[in-house]
């Protein structure tokens, strides 16, 4: 019976790409795994139809064979290659897709002791008072988390005596299993993969291997941190298991606000109260600034909202840049009782400043619906 056309078992066109290729293989290798056909027909048949879809990508993933196939046919592929032809233990080309459809049917990895898992990483939320955002602080942290039992070093025995050879895999931390035409290897469920048993544990940490204790950790504040940031502490988070490394402890940082000052970036805003003589004759007002209080000079004719800027008396700038300024915010303050002597100042104001006072139905509207009579 004469071959088939490789780009047909594919199922691809003749001008595919190496991806679409490679795809295409993945999806037939995934559909015809003989592991997956219990009944003897249907295993037989699968087998065949993955040899043949073996024998297809094995020539078209390779660009020299891929070009001698479209030109000369099956004879020119050398006669192809069947399913021993296939190298597993090289990075890329069928190796790669091996792994894949090896993940997806059986789960686990290929061979090998069970590595040492990471520790988990911690978050501590810390507030801030707004002060010690601008200004930084040495922070004192009860971090609670597992650690590695010092008792044991880590190990969860008793002693060294206390630690066998797994009897089941014989310390390779994995159980050879028949697949089919597949000889695979999954993790030793009787020691999880360490390859060793523990007959008597740690009368510490139960043969846990980690014990859960508090730990007081100092931490640097930086002068200008702002809430919604986090630091990273490496290695500062759980301990791992079986030697894995420690995850991280990440700070996340919230700022209480204040009564007086608010933050926009580096730059510190505060209200600045005057009186209406002051904004109209100009003038110096006394302000708070959160190292100590400092002087603004009022121009005269200075109107609500106006911006006034101390340099210097903002936030400290992170990257080591100059701090930011603090923008004291001018509010106009009006008086809601005056005395009949300061009535009759106003009202000679007023007529010396040919202004009249507004009567009643002499509104705003009143003077808008003027413009269009």
């Amino acid at each position: 019976m004469s071959k088939r056309d490789y780009y047909d078992v594919l199922g691809v066109e003749r001008t595919a790409s190496d991806d679409e290729i490679k795809k295409a293989f993945r999806k037939l290798a995934r559909q015809h795994h003989p592991d997956l056909h219990a009944a003897d027909k249907d295993k037989k048949q699968a087998e065949e139809k993955f040899k043949e879809a073996n024998e297809a990508y094995e020539v078209l993933s390779d660009p020299e064979k891929r070009k001698r196939y479209d030109m000369f046919g099956h004879s020119g592929a050398q006669g192809g290659a069947g399913f021993e032809g296939f190298d597993f233990g090289q990075g890329g080309g069928f190796g790669d897709i091996f792994n894949d459809i090896f993940e997806d049917f059986f789960g686990g990895t290929r061979g090998g002791r069970q590595r040492g898992e990471r520790g988990s990483d911690l978050q501590y939320n810390l507030e801030l008072t707004f002060e010690e955002s601008i200004f930084g602080k040495e922070a004192k942290l009860k971090i609670p988390r597992w650690e590695v039992c010092h008792d044991c070093n880590g190990t969860g025995a008793k002693s060294a005596a206390s630690i066998k050879t797994c009897p089941s895999c014989q310390g390779s931390g994995q159980i050879r299993l028949q697949q089919g035409f597949f000889s695979v290897s999954r993790t030793c469920h009787h020691c999880g993969g360490s390859g060793h048993v523990i007959t008597e544990p740690c009368k510490t940490c139960q043969g846990r291997q980690r014990v859960y204790k508090e730990r007081l950790l100092a931490v640097h504040i930086p002068p200008g941190i702002e809430g919604g940031m986090r630091l990273r502490l490496a290695n500062e988070g759980e301990h791992g298991v079986n030697g894995g490394p420690p995850g991280d402890l990440f700070v996340a940082v919230s700022v209480k606000p204040h009564p007086v000052f608010s933050r926009k970036g580096q730059e510190i805003y505060c209200d600045a109260p005057i009186n209406f003589v002051t904004a109209a004759l100009g003038g110096q007002v006394e302000v708070p600034t959160l190292h100590g209080t400092a002087t603004i000079k009022i121009a005269p004719g200075t109107q609500h909202e106006k911006q006034v800027r101390i340099k210097g008396a903002g936030v400290p700038s992170l990257k080591g840049g100059q701090p930011g300024d603090q923008v004291c915010v001018v509010k106009i303050h009006i008086p809601t009782k005056l005395t009949q002597r300061q009535k009759d100042l106003l009202a000679e104001f007023a007529k010396e400043s040919g202004l009249t006072a507004a009567t009643e139905g002499d509104g705003f509207f009143d003077k808008v619906k003027t413009l269009f009579e």
